[in-house]
């Protein structure tokens, strides 16, 4: 993930495009620029500005798990034995190999890492656990705790 060194100024057009954006990603940019109430032309190319200066990271199609056979959501935190460069390094390269790892923070407290593993059942979690996590240098201890439900889970962020 790339980390912001500095906030950008946004304008009220600006944080409007990024709230109708948030909430709907595939809206044409002529129905976009009528409702900010500007131009087309002028729409297009702030929200242009706004993926060049990195603020748009991406658009994406948020899918539901369950429906493509991925039910089970497990939160999971991992300590390393110490915390050495090299096996920092290390843990967060072979992570971003893992597709069903959709999140990884580092974080204090705890654990080193919390992760967000999402996954066919608890057979595909042993063999996850076996043949990717166990496999990696330098960690010390593993805690899983599974998702029993959705209370909320928002993608946008608030734009004041």
């Amino acid at each position: 993930m790339k980390e912001t060194t500095k906030e950008i100024a946004l304008d009220r057009h600006d944080q409007r495009i990024l709230i109708l954006l948030q909430q709907q990603g595939r809206i044409t940019n002529n129905e976009l620029a009528e409702q900010i109430g500007l131009s087309p032309a002028a729409c297009w190319r702030r929200v242009k500005a706004l993926e060049e200066s990195g603020v748009i990271r991406r658009f994406a199609a948020l899918v539901e798990p369950s429906l493509v056979g991925q039910p089970l959501s497990a939160l999971v935190m991992v300590t390393l034995v110490r915390h050495h460069i090299d096996n920092t390094v290390e843990f967060e390269n072979r992570i971003l190999q893992y597709p069903e790892v959709l999140q990884c923070y580092a974080t204090t407290g705890n654990a080193d890492f919390v992760l967000r593993v999402v996954i066919e059942d608890m057979a595909a979690y042993d063999r996850f656990l076996n043949e990717k996590l166990f496999t990696l240098d330098g960690i010390s201890q593993i805690n899983s705790n599974f998702v029993l439900r959705n209370i909320k889970e928002e993608t946008a962020i608030p734009i004041r």
